[in-house]
C-alpha cells in the first residue's frame, strides 16, 4: 500500500497555490448560490461533472453545496478511469491523497468487500478533481473512493446490494460525470453546428436526465444506447440508481441542481462538454414547513384580493417564509367557489422562485384560464388550493403508480398532459382509471400511456389551502 498519493492534477486541472485554489472554488460556490438559490437537505446520492473548477466548478458547486448545508459523515464516491482497462469495482490502495488544501485520508474499511488497486492504474480526475471540493464543504467526512469498471447488470446489482446494504444515516453516494461531449473532436456530431446547437444539446441532456430520474439503470443505460450518448460516467450513474433503489423504505425523487455547457461558458458549440448536477431526495425533502403554506397562501389571497377589490394586476410576493421559498418548484393554483372550479394553473419546474411564482399563477388562474368563470368577477368567497410538486419520475409500467399517492404526467410525441394526485382521491377510480383519464387529458386515445414511445412519469404533491377568503 502506498501511504500517500499526491494528485498530480494539481497545477495543470486546478492553481497549484493553495490560495489561488481556494479563491476559485469560492468564486464558484457564490456563482452557484447566485444561479440556483438555496440547496435541499436529506440528499442520499449525487451526480456531480468533473472538468477542471474554472469549467464545470459553478455546477458541481450546487452538489457541495447541498452536501455542505446537510454534512455527512461519509462519501463513497464512485469515479471511473477514462482510460479504461478496469473490469468491476476497485478501491485506490492508498492510505490518503494530497492536494493544495492538505491530504485527504481514505476510508478502505467501508469498501472490503472490493478489490484493492494501485491508484497508479486507475488515477483519473473523475474523482481527484472532486477533492479540493470534498475539502471545501465537508472537511470532517470520512471519504471512500471506489472505481467502477466495465460490469454486467448481474455484477452491478451485486455492488448494488452490497453497497445499498452497507447504508447508514449520514452516508451519502457521489457519482462523478459529465454529460454529452459533443464536438468532431470527440466523435460525436449527431446534429450540425449552427444557432440551433445549444437547444438540440440541452434536449439531448435532458433525455439523459430524465432517464436517471428513473432510479431505473435499465432504462438509463437504454436510453443512453439509443442515442449513442457520450456520457462518459454512465457507469458510476448507473451503480448508484441500483444502489440507491435498493435502499430500504427509501421514495427518491431527482432534482436538477444546475445544467450548464462548456459551449455556453466559451461560446464555442463546435466543441461542447455538457455539465449536470443531479441530487436525490426522499419526499421529506420537498415539504413545506407551516410558515411557509401560510406565506405562499398570504401571498395568493392577497394578490386575488387587490385583483378583485382595485383591478391590480401585479403579483404580491410571500414574505416572511423560509429560505425554501426561494427554490424553484413546479407548482399549481387552484381558484374555487364552494364546489365550483374557477381556475387551475401551474407550471411543470419552477420558472421563478416560489415566493413569486405563485403570486403570478394565481393571477393567471383568476384572468387567463377560459375554461372557467373568472374569479376576478364573481361576489363573495373565493378559496385558493395550492398544490407544490415534486419532480418527476419517470415509470416503466403502471404497478409503479399508487392511485391517491401520485400524480402523472404522459407525454406521447408533440402531446402531454397532467392530472394532479388529488384529481384521482375522491374517485372510485382504479390506477388504469386515472392513466386512460391522463391519456385523454394530453388528447390521446384510452391506453396510451401502454404506448412503448410514450412517457408516463409520476409525482407527489403537497396540497394546501384555508377556506376563509372573502
Amino acid at each position: 500500500m502506498s501511504a500517500v498519493h499526491i494528485s498530480p492534477f494539481a497545477g495543470s486541472w486546478y492553481p497549484e497555490s493553495r490560495g489561488q485554489l481556494e479563491q476559485l472554488l469560492k468564486q464558484r460556490f457564490e456563482r452557484s448560490q447566485e444561479r440556483t438559490g438555496p440547496s435541499l437537505r436529506g440528499g442520499l446520492g449525487f451526480v456531480m461533472p468533473h472538468a477542471g473548477p474554472e469549467y464545470s466548478g459553478t455546477v458541481a458547486a450546487a452538489v457541495y453545496r447541498a452536501l455542505r448545508a446537510d454534512p455527512p459523515e461519509h462519501i463513497v464516491l464512485l469515479a471511473f478511469p477514462h482510460h479504461g482497462r478496469l473490469r468491476g469495482v476497485a478501491t485506490p490502495d492508498v492510505e490518503s491523497i494530497s492536494t493544495p488544501l492538505g491530504e485527504v485520508p481514505i476510508d478502505r474499511m467501508f469498501a472490503r468487500e472490493f478489490r484493492p488497486i494501485a491508484e497508479s492504474r486507475v488515477c483519473d480526475h473523475s474523482f481527484e478533481i472532486q477533492l479540493p471540493f470534498l475539502q471545501t464543504s465537508v472537511p470532517g467526512a470520512r471519504v471512500t473512493p471506489l472505481y467502477v469498471g466495465d460490469m454486467s447488470a448481474g455484477e452491478r446489482d451485486v455492488a448494488a446490494e452490497i453497497l445499498s446494504s452497507s447504508w447508514r444515516p449520514g452516508m451519502v453516494f457521489l457519482a462523478s460525470s459529465d454529460f454529452t461531449h459533443y464536438g468532431i473532436s470527440f466523435g460525436h456530431l449527431p446534429f450540425p453546428t449552427d444557432r440551433n446547437t445549444p437547444a438540440r444539446l440541452q434536449d439531448l441532456d435532458s433525455a439523459y436526465i430524465e432517464a436517471a430520474g428513473s432510479l431505473d439503470a435499465f432504462l438509463f443505460l437504454q436510453t443512453l444506447g439509443q442515442h449513442r450518448a457520450t456520457v462518459c460516467g454512465a457507469g458510476p450513474i448507473a451503480l448508484l440508481l441500483d444502489t440507491l433503489r435498493y435502499l430500504p423504505g427509501k421514495d427518491l425523487y431527482q432534482s436538477t441542481l444546475d445544467y450548464q455547457t462548456s459551449g455556453e461558458l466559451v461560446h464555442d458549440w463546435s466543441h461542447s462538454v455538457s455539465y449536470a448536477a443531479l441530487g436525490y431526495y426522499p419526499r421529506a425533502a420537498f415539504e413545506l414547513g407551516e410558515t411557509d403554506q401560510e406565506a405562499l397562501l398570504d401571498s395568493a389571497e392577497e394578490t386575488l384580493r387587490q385583483l378583485r377589490d382595485s383591478d391590480n394586476q401585479e403579483g404580491i410576493p410571500a414574505s416572511g417564509g423560509s429560505p425554501m421559498l426561494g427554490g424553484r418548484r413546479g407548482v399549481f393554483v387552484s381558484l374555487h367557489q364552494g364546489e365550483e372550479l374557477l381556475g387551475c394553473v401551474g407550471n411543470l419546474h419552477g420558472h421563478s422562485p416560489l415566493a413569486q411564482e405563485v403570486a403570478h399563477l394565481t393571477l393567471s388562474a383568476a384572468l387567463d384560464d377560459h375554461r372557467f368563470r373568472s374569479a376576478a368577477g364573481v361576489t363573495g368567497p373565493v378559496d385558493v388550493e395550492i398544490s407544490v410538486l415534486t419532480p418527476f419520475r419517470r415509470i416503466r409500467g403502471p404497478e409503479k403508480f399508487h392511485l391517491g399517492t401520485h400524480g402523472g404526467f404522459l407525454r406521447l410525441g408533440k402531446q402531454s398532459g397532467l392530472l394532479l394526485p388529488q384529481v384521482g382521491a375522491d374517485r372510485n377510480w382504479k390506477p388504469e382509471d386515472f392513466l386512460n383519464a391522463l391519456a385523454r387529458k394530453s388528447n390521446l386515445g384510452p391506453g396510451a400511456w401502454r404506448d412503448l414511445r410514450a412517457h408516463l412519469m409520476v409525482f407527489e404533491a403537497q396540497v394546501f389551502s384555508r377556506k376563509r377568503y372573502n
